[in-house]
């Protein structure tokens, strides 16, 4: 990585080495005619380095994302002694306003880019972002939660094959790495086949800020900072207490039965088979069915959902690791 840009141009302005900016988003506008705007907090450093774009709140109701980035901002992190740092807190304002996962025109905007000039209003959002930022970018860090219930223990996501992403991911420092293979129309996607390297983190569960997670986020976006030489001197990184854990295969232990749901085993633990999570009971305190493991490996994601159907993901364990 080593943009050596004397000027950039996000959303048809142009920032020069050692300017700070913040220049709005302009989305859409609402049937009542207000307008809807994204602010995109750019801060340069007069010393030219990479351009590192952090994003949160692609899906509305993931709020953790969205206070690391506020973090990141609040307490000057963002300000690089080389290169740029590019934040954008909240990308689905609509969602974030509601605290809903998906646009007002129902789509799922992590799932149409790289969008369409003359598409949907989310598809709209995805070809603005990827054509007037992202291709002024190097590097890319988004900040993603479980959904519906279920929380994720932090953890990065990339594809695996690509030494660039394990150096970052290791540097970043979160418990686990997941290899994933990106998903069609998704923004990880798209970044990966205009050649943007992305660290896709995961941690926590929607509608819910976690101290510890945003922590490892926070500390995550420091340490890869100071990997690339852009983090400011006044910023102290500390080393993971634990080493990355890679898993390189995971699977869900599913309910086999509908019923009131509770788990007995912390996430980021490391069960042996037949170890029982948890156990299924019905309200009559006629039933009781315990939730076993079904191989070996660490626990990355828990439902904390009380009630659960036949066929609910209950725990994601990793089957295979790196």
């Amino acid at each position: 990585m080593t943009d050596h840009k004397e000027a950039i141009t996000i959303l048809g302005e142009t920032i020069a080495l050692g300017e700070s900016k913040e220049i709005s988003f302009d989305v859409a506008k609402l049937h009542t005619f207000n307008s809807v705007e994204v602010p995109v907090i750019i801060e340069r450093a007069k010393k030219p380095g990479p351009t590192v774009l952090l994003t949160a709140g692609i899906h509305g109701d993931e709020v953790n994302g969205v206070e690391i980035i506020r973090q990141i901002i609040a307490k000057g992190i963002n300000k690089p002694k080389k290169g740029t740092i590019i934040c954008i807190p909240v990308i689905n304002v609509f969602g974030f306003i509601n605290l809903s996962r998906d646009f007002p025109d129902g789509r799922d905007l992590n799932r149409v880019f790289p969008g369409s000039l003359k598409g949907s209003l989310a598809s709209r959002v995805a070809y603005k972002l990827i054509h007037e930022i992202v291709q002024e970018v190097d590097f890319v860090m988004d900040f993603h939660t479980g959904g519906s219930g279920r929380f994720n223990a932090p953890q990065i996501r990339i594809i695996k094959g690509s030494e660039t992403l394990d150096n970052l991911a290791e540097n970043f420092g979160a418990p686990f790495v997941v290899y994933s293979k990106n998903l069609n129309k998704s923004f990880r996607h798209t970044c990966n086949k205009l050649g943007k390297p992305m660290l896709l983190f995961e941690g926590g569960k929607s509608y819910h800020i976690d101290d510890n997670v945003a922590n490892h986020g926070v500390n995550g976006i420091k340490r890869v900072l100071h990997s690339l030489e852009m983090l400011s001197s006044k910023f102290k990184v500390s080393k993971p207490k634990t080493s990355c854990v890679f898993i390189n295969e995971s699977k869900w232990i599913r309910a086999k039965y509908s019923g009131m749901f509770k788990a007995s085993i912390p996430i980021n633990s490391m069960v042996k088979k037949g170890d029982v999570l948890g156990n299924i009971t019905d309200p009559y305190g006629k039933f009781n069915h315990f939730v076993k493991a079904s191989n070996t490996g660490y626990i990355i994601n828990v439902n904390e959902l009380p009630i659960v159907y036949q066929g609910d993901a209950l725990f994601h364990i990793s089957t295979e690791l790196l």
